[in-house]
């Protein structure tokens, strides 16, 4: 009777390890766990569950990131290049014959054979214009050089003798663009009339400091704005687009990355392109499932989405007026071959968490050996008794 109560003791405490399952030292939540627990009080807790089918990655395919060819839309350079307030001018002026307002005068009949004078640079002012000898003010912003220069002939017909101008701007506030951050040397770029892109502006001032593949570009045009991973401008030559007067430039060095946590081959932090990564490969990143140990049924990828997005995946889940981001999980079945192709479809996106449920009978594995360590002792004891009667 007595060799009976460590057997007795043992089924009690089996049957507390098994009605406590929950309490088990445990790399995360179970697949069912997260399958149940979506439902929350705290708005911030709450998530919608997604499963990764064909209809989720038909929408998460429309909700592609802003480019710079779809977010501005005209492809063509800007037009000719105009003059503006505070730009840099220079001008010259020819006359036919000597002795005119701007040509050395004759001696003797002979002439020293200048027939031009070249005007100090000047700035344009707040007004918009310059000081041209004998020509009065000239009106020159929002004019090309050509324009200045017939404005400058018109004015000076009946005092110059057939009198010819030359405009050109030596210093162009107006048409550049600005380039700042992860750049060699920040700097306003003045814009070529035969027009500049993105590139060329970027390599104008003295180009990238940060590598390639970890670096983002925004361009700012007015109140619009969109930001691209500078390797799509590289493979693909529609994005690197034209470059307008007063654009900002802002090169930022973002290294993208993804957590892995949970059953997976290792639990890290991995870095990846600017340009993306699927699911597919990042579960490869991860080391893959373990046999035995991960559930394949259970795979989760956590992120925040915008709630217009949120309520096309999930229509069933509760979003709270005014409420612009939700928590989603996407849930995998990788035991379908199906799910490998549609995990190729989905892009991984920066800061997500990739998670791997532990398969069910890890839990029963460890109810054993939870088993087997208290009993033990006493099977020990009581078959040492045994053999000592």
């Amino acid at each position: 009777m007595k060799c009976m109560f460590p057997r007795i003791v043992a089924a009690a405490l089996l049957t507390s390890a098994l009605g406590g399952c929950g309490s088990l030292p445990s790399a995360g939540p179970m697949a069912s766990s997260v399958a149940s627990g979506g439902e929350n009080e705290n708005i911030e807790s709450r998530y919608a569950l997604v499963n990764l089918d064909e209809h989720a990655v038909s929408i998460l395919a429309r909700y592609a990131p802003a480019t710079f060819s779809k977010h501005f839309g005209d492809y063509r350079a800007a037009p000719s290049p105009v003059i503006g307030v505070g730009d840099s001018v220079a001008v010259t002026i020819w006359e036919a014959a000597a002795g005119g307002l701007f040509s050395a005068p004759s001696m003797g009949g002979v002439t020293a054979g200048s027939h031009s004078a070249a005007i100090p640079e000047q700035i344009v002012s707040r007004d918009g214009s310059i000081t041209v000898p004998y020509a009065n003010r000239v009106h020159v912003a929002g004019l090309t050089p050509p324009e200045v220069e017939r404005a400058i002939v018109r004015n000076l017909t009946g005092k110059a003798i057939e009198p010819q101008a030359l405009v050109s701007v030596t210093r162009s506030i107006t048409n550049s663009a600005t380039v700042t951050g992860e750049v060699a040397n920040g700097a306003r770029v003045p814009l070529s009339a035969r027009g500049d892109r993105v590139l060329d502006v970027i390599a104008s001032a003295g180009g990238v400091r940060a590598p390639v593949h970890e670096t983002f570009i925004t361009l700012s045009r007015g109140d619009r704005s969109a930001t691209v991973p500078m390797q799509a401008l590289i493979a693909n030559p529609r994005e690197n687009v034209f470059v307008r007067p007063n654009d900002v430039l802002t090169l930022v060095r973002n290294p993208q990355t993804f957590s892995v946590f949970g059953a997976a081959g290792r639990n890290a932090v991995v870095t990846f392109d600017a340009l993306g990564i699927t699911l597919e490969e990042a579960i490869a990143k991860s080391g893959g499932l373990i046999d035995q140990v991960s559930n394949p049924e259970g795979v989760f990828l956590l992120r925040r989405e915008p709630a217009s997005l949120a309520r096309q995946l999930a229509p069933d889940f509760a979003i709270e007026p005014g409420q612009r981001d939700v928590n989603v999980i996407y849930r995998a079945n990788m035991r379908e071959a199906n799910t490998y192709f549609l995990a190729r479809r989905m892009n991984v996106r920066d800061k997500d968490i990739l998670y791997v449920a532990s398969a069910p009978v890890i839990e029963l594995q460890k109810i054993f050996a939870l088993f087997n360590t208290i009993t033990q002792p006493a099977v020990t004891g009581a078959t040492i008794r045994a053999y000592t009667k």
